[in-house]
């Protein structure tokens, strides 16, 4: 069935329609969300019972690159530096060198069990070596699961961030093998440019985004989250430019502004979350769309062989490895192994090999579709069962939320307090300059008896009356610091 102008909304519409009808009760059954918006794909490919045909693996590529960016910057929105920074070093080492011996291991491993040249097999490896943003962030949060001490924090800030490894490995060796000329040592160049200029770009545009966000003024509050992706595809668009890695200043510059104050912010983090949603069905329904679940069976026997190898082996070392310098017991190192899921991000970079035309590429991408489908649908679906084995589970009512979650909880133990604005240097000065803590919801301002309901920009004035919500002690401890020493 071919697609035209006049019924691509009806389709997508009732796509999307099923899809979250789907997801809706795939948890009653223990099955991923992530795999039934493939499943829906599949279904409606052109061997499903949509027949719809789709075969643009340009197309697809570019749905994955700018969903990815939504999926990156909604989870750096909501990762808290005061919660990674205990375990940055870790995270860093599993998006590094994690990445880089699974590629290497599971890359040597598919050169020896099947007919693929060493490259090839790199490159295979180098396609599925990150986990999966999409996958960990839904997965994770969709059940629900609290893990002990900082088991979730490391494993949300290396899915985040070692995509732009796997990233520079897949365009690093396609490079070698489309061009023989090449020589190994011209990645390291290559991956310096890839991960400083990326860094040190997402670090400038999460700052001036800042800066932009707070002092335009925009007639319209529903108008700022729009601003905001401007300026998050201008961060990928401007970085890739220049060389740098778009993926990383992306997720960089989204927990820059997740971590400092920003006019309508709640707003902004609830639309991204949403998108990042919408993002994940289009992009899964895309690549189901994608692949032709007749050729996975000519490739079923030897997928589970790699994804099995891949699973036990490749990640578990990749993980003992990298995380060798820091301290931690043995257990939550293999539930850290267990959550290496593969999903999305695999399958779109497969999609290079296939532009790029090399021999082997419809086969690596068929493998690379069946290693992400047994990895979110085997590991997806035990990763509860798995934390209570290990002994790594927390209580429901022992998980961490976020200032937003413990606010609008009816359960959390909220403290209401008035001040008095009497410290002079917080006289004429806006909300959003003031720094507060990340728990603190400043509700009203009493001006003379006049009541204003406050925004980021809101002014406060000596004299002034504000009514501030919170949980921590701490924090309306250190606003009476800001507000009246």
């Amino acid at each position: 069935m071919n697609i035209g102008i006049e019924n691509i909304l009806l389709i997508g519409s009732v796509l999307l329609f099923i899809s979250i009808l789907a997801g809706k009760t795939s948890y009653r059954f223990g099955v991923p969300t992530l795999i039934l918006f493939l499943g829906v794909g599949m279904m409606a490919g052109s061997e499903g019972i949509g027949g719809i045909h789709f075969d643009n693996a340009q197309l697809a590529q570019f749905i994955g690159v700018v969903a990815l960016n939504f999926i990156l910057f909604s989870g750096g929105l909501d990762t808290q530096i005061s919660a990674i920074r205990p375990i940055i070093g870790q995270g860093l080492m599993l998006s590094t060198i994690g990445v880089l011996l699974t590629a290497g291991v599971l890359g040597i491993f598919v050169h020896l069990v099947t007919d693929f040249t060493l490259l090839e097999g790199l490159l295979f490896g180098a396609i599925v070596s990150s986990t999966d943003a999409a996958a960990v962030f839904s997965i994770l949060r969709a059940k629900s699961l609290a893990l002990k001490t900082n088991i979730r924090p490391t494993l949300e800030l290396e899915s985040g961030s070692n995509d732009p490894m796997a990233y520079v490995l897949t365009t690093g060796v396609l490079s070698l093998i489309t061009q023989p000329e090449l020589s190994g040592w011209s990645l390291i160049p290559f991956f310096l440019k890839q991960m400083i200029f990326g860094g040190l770009l997402g670090v400038g545009f999460g700052f001036f985004s800042q800066w932009m966000i707070n002092r335009i003024r925009l007639d319209f509050e529903g108008l700022y989250p729009v601003l905001v992706i401007a300026l998050m595809f201008g961060t990928f668009s401007f970085t890739e430019f220049f060389g740098g890695n778009g993926f990383l200043a992306v997720y960089i510059a989204a927990v820059i502004l997740g971590n400092n104050s920003l006019i309508h912010k709640k707003s902004i983090i609830k639309m991204f979350d949403g998108l990042a949603w919408l993002m994940q069905i289009v992009l899964f329904l895309t690549l189901g769309l994608l692949v032709y679940p007749s050729q996975l069976l000519s490739v079923a026997g030897l997928g589970v062989l790699i994804s099995f190898f891949l699973i036990f082996v490749a990640r578990p070392l990749a993980v003992f490895a990298s995380l060798s310098p820091f301290q931690m017991k043995t257990r939550r190192r293999w539930y850290i192994s267990w959550v290496g899921l593969r999903g999305a991000v695999p399958i779109v970079f497969a999609t290079y090999p296939l532009l790029a035309g090399i021999n082997q590429a419809q086969t690596i991408f068929n493998l690379v579709f069946f290693v992400a489908l047994v990895s979110v649908l085997f590991q997806g679906t035990t990763l509860g069962v798995v934390a209570r084995w290990l002994h790594v589970a927390l209580p429901e009512k022992a998980k961490a939320k976020l200032p937003m979650d413990v606010f609008m909880s009816e359960t959390s133990k909220r403290v209401m307090v008035e001040l008095e604005i009497t410290n002079p240097l917080a006289d004429g000065t806006m909300i959003l300059d003031q720094k507060l803590p990340r728990s603190v919801w400043i509700t009203l301002i009493d001006r003379g008896g006049q009541f204003i309901s406050p925004e980021g920009r809101s002014k406060l004035f000596l004299g002034d009356k504000i009514v501030a919500i919170s949980d921590d002690d701490a924090s309306l401890a250190r606003i009476k610091e800001i507000f009246q020493s």
